[in-house]
């Protein structure tokens, strides 16, 4: 008998954060491309692109990125 969602998400909840953002990875790469949500991932990354070029933002370091991203998993 196949696991139930609630069942997948208990059994996930006990494993280690490198090992469910590996299996989240992976079903990302599973979901088919919708051609509307892409253009629209484009034209954010355009307009983000173009606020940090211009000045208006700044930027994050990849690392603090990555470090806070760690402690928010890690809770």
């Amino acid at each position: 008998m196949p696991m139930t969602l609630d069942q997948v998400v208990a059994e996930t909840c006990q494993w280690p954060a490198e090992r469910v953002a590996e299996l989240m990875d992976r079903l990302a790469l599973e979901l088919p491309s919708v051609p509307e949500n892409d253009a629209a991932w484009k034209a954010e990354a355009r307009r983000r692109i173009a606020e940090i070029e211009s000045g208006q933002v700044q930027g994050i370091p990849g690392e603090t990125v990555a470090a806070r991203i760690r402690q928010i998993v890690e809770r």
